[in-house]
């Protein structure tokens, strides 16, 4: 067989692949992060199980608590095996986690008056199950999407993040279309049923088809005498040599930053503005995953309706309504931020010494200082401006845009700030202030609503929040003076 045939044969085969493997990098995404829906659920769980606040937050937490620990281990596995060993462990975890969560709903008596201790603790881990799958999910999508596409690592990686953003959004409105009723609310056992079905064989699916596709063989390159030598022509290859560095460097105007060195993880722990960052994401991820976590139960602890609201929709539909705002909040601050930050305020490139081809205008701090002001503002609305469930679409847009922005500038910051060459190891360090912050603030939250319910049922009133919110805005507008201090420290290198 000609040899053009044959390089025209796996061509086409690696599309074939290629397209199977985008097909299920997009499915991945769009059902991996499943358990960013707990909202949707606590309503009824606080109806069939009778669970308190803490209750509740406790399996929320697990959910979220799955992801942050084992970061290092999935990392491992994918660069080891590749993406599909992550999408078939994915499948199996939400198989198992989803599926358990279901049945032992299913198993529990309607006639209960006060909840089980031990469904409260199996319900926990099957959540921590599902968690972790999640984080299996966001993986191996995530690198399938880059290692196929490395020519294009921004779009591919944007992409696939912007799909998981979407996920909660995409599952709330499958909820509440086919799960929900006016009547009886969101049917939660068959919710979970079609979970457990629905992201275990989309995952499973993705075992047989995100693999890392290799490059079709070049053909040959052509090599031209020279009577000085054996020169290699390209399509790289100067015309005019000697100038081309030098002319470059004249166009894109390069300016030389200060160098930067490896560190060690201590001498990491040991640079003051290692912690200044940390607790800032501490405050603006912590809290934000709290509102995540917990905006069901803050939609039920409001009056669905005003004496000038007329037809107000359920508490179900409330809540839906509010993870979409999350959801599209999340989403569109990824896609914006990323190519803004991109634009105006290129990041350095380590190769000795840092080097940025284009003018910088602002720090990428000031994105990081955006998103912690975005949240004083939210939380300030929450104690002097919410009245009814109406009102709390400021809570979820605001939650959403800090914790998208926050996000997205993270990587691009830290490299700034300590180099490239370790950017795993200390980006995967900072997010145990999520990993810690979360449930500080969701506890804090959950045990002063319970404070205020005196029969250990679901908290009702402003009261139940207008305390934690408080608290929040001020620890927030210290985390604006924190990240002020960075910007000022920062402000010629990241």
């Amino acid at each position: 067989m000609p040899l053009s045939v044959q390089q025209t044969q796996g061509t086409h085969l690696r599309r074939v692949r290629l397209a199977f493997a985008c097909v299920s990098i997009a499915a991945n995404a769009l059902c991996g992060g499943s358990v960013f829906t707990f909202s949707l659920m606590s309503p009824a769980l606080v109806d069939h199980l009778k669970l308190t606040q803490p209750q509740l937050t406790t399996i929320a937490l697990a959910g979220m608590m799955g992801q942050y620990p084992f970061a290092a281990m999935i990392g491992k596995v994918v660069d080891k095996y590749g993406p599909w060993a992550c999408s078939i462990i994915a499948s199996c975890l939400f198989f198992a986690g989803f599926g358990l969560f279901a049945k032992e709903i299913a198993n529990t008596p309607d006639d209960i008056t006060v909840p089980s201790s031990s469904t409260f603790h199996h319900l926990t881990v099957y959540f921590f199950i599902a968690g972790l799958g999640t984080a299996f999910s966001y993986f191996s999508s995530i690198f399938a999407a880059c290692k196929n596409f490395p020519d294009f690592i921004g779009i591919a990686s944007g992409t696939s993040i912007t799909l998981f953003g979407l996920s909660p959004m995409f599952i709330s409105i499958l909820a509440s279309r086919f799960f929900s009723h006016p009547d009886e609310g969101l049917d939660v056992t068959r919710f979970l049923q079609f979970l457990t079905l629905f992201c275990g064989a989309v995952h499973l699916f993705g075992a047989f088809t995100l693999h890392i596709i290799p490059l079709p063989e070049d053909p040959p390159s052509v090599v031209l005498e020279d009577p000085e030598g054996s020169v290699h022509i390209d399509e790289q290859t100067a015309l005019l040599h000697g100038k081309r560095g030098r002319t470059a460097e004249v166009e894109t105007g390069v300016v030389v930053a200060s160098p930067i060195k490896g560190s060690s993880v201590v001498d990491l722990v040991k640079d003051r503005y290692f912690w200044a960052l940390a607790f800032v994401l501490f405050v603006i991820l912590g809290s934000s995953e709290m509102v995540i976590s917990n905006i069901g139960t803050i939609v039920l602890s409001l009056a669905s309706q005003t004496p000038s609201t007329i037809g107000a929709p359920s508490t179900d539909v409330a809540t839906a309504t509010q993870v979409q705002f999350l959801s599209i909040a999340n989403t569109l601050s990824r896609l914006v931020v990323g190519p803004l930050a991109d634009l105006v305020s290129p990041t350095a490139t380590a190769s000795g010494t840092q080097s940025i081809s284009r003018k910088r205008h602002v720090s990428r701090v000031a994105f990081l200082f955006f998103s912690v002001l975005v949240l004083a503002f939210t939380y300030l609305w929450m104690v002097l401006g919410v009245k009814s469930q109406v009102d709390l679409w400021a809570l979820s847009i605001g939650a959403g845009v800090a914790y998208g922005s926050a996000f997205t500038i993270l990587p691009s910051l830290v490299s700034s700030a300590w180099g490239i060459d370790d950017l795993g190891r200390n980006f995967g360090i900072l997010t145990y202030a999520p990993f810690l912050g979360a449930p500080a603030f969701s506890y804090f939250y959950a045990f002063n609503a319970a404070s205020h319910s005196s029969d250990g049922a679901v908290c009702k009133g402003i009261e139940c929040w207008s305390t934690t919110f408080s608290w929040y805005t001020a620890v927030t507008i210290v985390a604006c003076g924190v990240t002020g201090y960075l910007w000022r420290s920062w402000r010629d290198q990241v």
